[in-house]
């Protein structure tokens, strides 16, 4: 389905890049850009990977020049560029802004004019009721998603988005972070015991976005059906495969705009969702603003969700200490550590 094509990964520098050239690099895809404002971590990645295919364009999503620039003649689009970190959004949620919602209005609209075929947004659970800056900003990021997917019908592009949990291990993330302060000898730092996550590995986060390429019509919202676990189980696992029960483990209390748990699908989304088997299709609102002729249709929404359930971290799938270790263990550097090796998640 790649071949000859061109794809373009904004913010491609970032875990999902990586993963997405771990899969496809030896594919038949003709061209793969990574889009980014980091040179450093560009130039590691042009010398990691030293492929002809791999081509690099620094730019910001919040400049539309050089996201215009870098869309020129592509296929496809895995748009991955946001600022994530749930307490520098709450201490600069402007930026938040600029990235998440205005960087992607400016991502759709080079998309739209270049005549991209497939746009694929990625987006997180935390936009979902949010209570923080960043979920705000990705909540907007996929309200900006469906509006630009409204009339293209005919037109030849497609623009559809993914949700999804913590992915295990990527950049920035508590997994490494329990690992370093393990290994380092420090206490072991965690929130609130009781709080709960969505786990995926990046290959889940891969394989949705995939999902939503080939499944996606526009304005799709995908969710991948995921386990969850609260932070105590995870330290638990993680100290286990470590072979550190004993290491000593401090409660912080939750940072700046985090949540008890998390929820994938509303429930005014879980009423309209499409149960895809291994995933959620949530198919966009496509009534225009002439409610009246949509009064019926209308009533049995509301009545749905009503009567219905979110899809939440605290309702899904609970996985114990042995679980979480078996989750955690189809990560490569979490095998080596299981070995006794020292181990990065960035190699």
């Amino acid at each position: 389905m790649f071949k000859n094509e061109v794809l373009l990964i904004t913010g491609g520098t970032g875990s999902f890049g990586n993963a997405v050239l771990k899969k496809f690099l030896d594919s038949d895809l003709r061209e793969i850009r990574i889009f980014s404002r980091d040179e450093k971590k560009q130039d590691d990645m042009r010398k990691r990977y030293n492929n002809a295919k791999l081509k690099f364009y620094i730019g910001d999503v919040r400049d539309a020049h050089s996201v215009a620039t870098a869309m020129r003649g592509v296929d496809y689009v895995f748009h991955a560029a946001a600022l994530k970190q749930v307490p520098s959004c709450e201490f600069h949620p402007m930026q938040a802004v600029r990235t998440n919602v205005l960087g992607t209005e400016n991502v759709l609209t080079a998309a739209i004019d270049a005549g991209v075929k497939r746009v694929v947004c990625l987006s997180t659970d935390k936009a979902v009721y949010p209570i923080n800056a960043m979920g705000i900003s990705k909540a907007m990021m996929e309200k900006v998603m469906v509006a630009a997917s409204r009339n293209l019908e005919g037109s030849g592009t497609v623009i559809c988005g993914t949700r999804y949990g913590n992915v295990m291990a990527s950049r920035g993330s508590v997994i490494p972070l329990f690992v370093q302060q393990v290994q380092e000898g420090k206490p072991l730092t965690i929130t609130d015991p009781a709080m709960t996550r969505f786990m995926m590995t990046l290959a889940d986060a891969v394989d949705l976005v995939l999902y939503a390429f080939q499944n996606g019509n526009n304005g799709d919202i995908f969710v991948q059906k995921a386990p969850a676990a609260t932070v105590e189980t995870l330290a638990q696992a993680i100290l286990q495969i470590m072979d550190k029960p004993s290491h000593p483990v401090r409660v912080m209390g939750s940072r700046h705009g985090e949540k008890l748990y998390e929820s994938l699908l509303s429930k005014e989304e879980r009423a309209c969702a499409e149960d895809m088997g291994d995933y959620f299709r949530v198919p966009p609102d496509g009534r225009d603003l002439n409610y009246a002729k949509f009064v019926e249709q209308g009533e049995d929404r509301i009545t749905q969700a009503l009567h219905g359930e979110e899809y939440n971290s605290h309702n899904t799938t609970r996985l114990d200490v042995e679980g979480m270790k078996k989750l955690l263990l189809k990560l490569d550097f979490m095998q080596k550590l299981a070995l006794g090796e020292h181990s990065n998640p960035e190699d």
